[in-house]
Parts: structure tokens; C-alpha cells; sequence
């Protein structure tokens, strides 16, 4: 059985109505970076950040998986799936993929200041200061900030080497390390990049590229595979 490796960015979740962060009219261009997303910006102001992440997983709570969540599930009935992605929301989960590598952290999950193995469900869309993990300290967003080390990476790496179909869906492979990802699926294999301002990096062998949304690049992709090898 072929095993098809997906790496997800933004794009994948901004049709079911997650805002992305690096588009015009992103939360980049409402908030800066070092304001809510970086360990200094918890240390001076933590309530800030808490605030910053309540309001996105109150918007979260709120929107459903669309089409191209759905279509890469179908893949699971003839392929071995694994998702890698650099979004924070669950949308791949409710949609009803079963294998999931989040990168940069879940936002439906907080984690302790002072251990983070640490690591506990949000109970609704509210992480208030005061709430504190078993060692009485605050728990902070279970999320990846810039500057931080992505724990996640390695795995990651291991799974796109073993792919024999690579698909890249909905990001601007501009985030580091993740964006190094492509680079590591074998020559050997089949690569697809969806996403509709696809700028495919040089040096990458056989790379097909479909310069439209997730929305309808994904499904046509996944009819595509399921009629050519089952």
C-alpha cells in the first residue's frame, strides 16, 4: 500500500473561514509578531497573548472542516495518509484523518510554564491567567512561538522521506524549518504543491504544481490518485 505524506499550511483551513496570518489582510498585518507570538512577548505581557489566542480558538470553535479536509479522508481507505501540518487548528481531526503531526502546536491545548510534557485540553475557547497546571504554574498556549525549537520536526522529516506521494496543500513555504520539508521527499516520488500563489523552490524533481485553492485542488488530486492506483 502507498503511503501518501500531506503537508498542510494555512490555505487548507482559510475557506472554512481561519484567517490566515501571512495574507493580505492577515493577523500579521493586525498584530505584530513580537507582540503575541514569541516567548518575550508572554514574559511582558501575558494577558495580551492569552487574549490574542482565546479570540482565535473562539473563532475556531465556531467554523467547520470544508472539501479539502474531507477529500484528503477519502485517501485513507486506499492509501496509508499521514497529514503534517503548520496549522494550529483541529480541522484535519474533525474532518476524520487519523494520523496528524501539528508542527506548531494545537490550539485547542494549553501546557505548563515549567514542564512542557505538561500538556492539557482547553475546555471551551478561555485560557485565563490563574489557570495552572498540577506544579502550580500558569499554563500558556500549547503553541510553537517564533523563537522557539519545533520538537515536531524530526518526525516530520522521517515521514516525508518515506513517502511515495508527497502533497503540499495551502502554504508559502516561507516558514522555517517547515518550509525545508519538500526538500527532503525522495526523488522517487510523485510531488504535488496546491496553493493558488504556488511558488515552487528550485531543485525540486518532478514537482507538479496546481495554482489553485484547496478547495478544489485537493479533491481533484485525491480523484486523480484514487483512480490511477486503485
Amino acid at each position: 500500500m502507498k503511503r501518501i505524506v500531506v503537508f498542510t499550511g494555512a490555505g487548507v483551513s482559510a475557506e472554512s473561514g481561519i484567517q490566515t496570518f501571512r495574507d493580505s489582510n492577515g493577523l500579521w498585518e493586525q498584530y505584530k509578531i513580537e507582540d503575541v507570538a514569541t516567548p518575550d512577548a508572554w514574559r511582558r505581557n501575558p494577558s495580551l497573548v492569552q487574549d490574542f489566542y482565546n479570540q482565535r480558538r473562539r473563532r475556531l470553535l465556531d467554523v467547520e472542516p470544508n472539501p479539502a479536509h474531507h477529500a484528503l479522508v477519502k485517501l485513507e481507505e486506499k492509501f496509508i495518509v499521514q497529514i503534517i501540518t503548520q496549522n494550529i487548528d483541529d480541522l484535519h481531526e474533525r474532518a476524520g484523518s487519523s494520523s496528524v503531526l501539528h508542527l506548531h502546536g494545537e490550539l485547542l491545548k494549553s501546557r505548563s510554564t515549567v514542564n512542557p510534557s505538561l500538556i492539557y485540553p482547553v475546555e471551551g475557547w478561555e485560557l485565563k491567567m490563574g489557570d495552572k497546571c498540577e506544579k502550580g504554574s500558569q499554563l500558556r498556549p500549547h503553541i510553537v512561538w517564533f523563537g522557539e525549537s519545533v520538537p515536531a520536526m524530526e518526525a516530520a522529516i522521517e515521514w516525508t522521506q518515506d513517502a511515495d506521494i508527497f502533497i503540499v496543500i495551502g502554504t508559502s513555504l516561507e516558514v522555517y524549518p517547515a518550509a525545508s520539508l519538500l526538500m527532503y521527499a525522495s526523488d522517487e516520488s510523485e510531488k504535488f504543491l496546491i496553493d493558488p500563489n504556488a511558488k515552487p523552490p528550485s531543485g525540486v524533481q518532478g514537482l507538479r504544481v496546481i495554482r489553485d485553492t484547496a478547495g478544489n485542488g485537493v479533491p481533484l488530486i485525491v480523484n486523480d490518485l484514487l483512480k490511477r492506483y486503485v
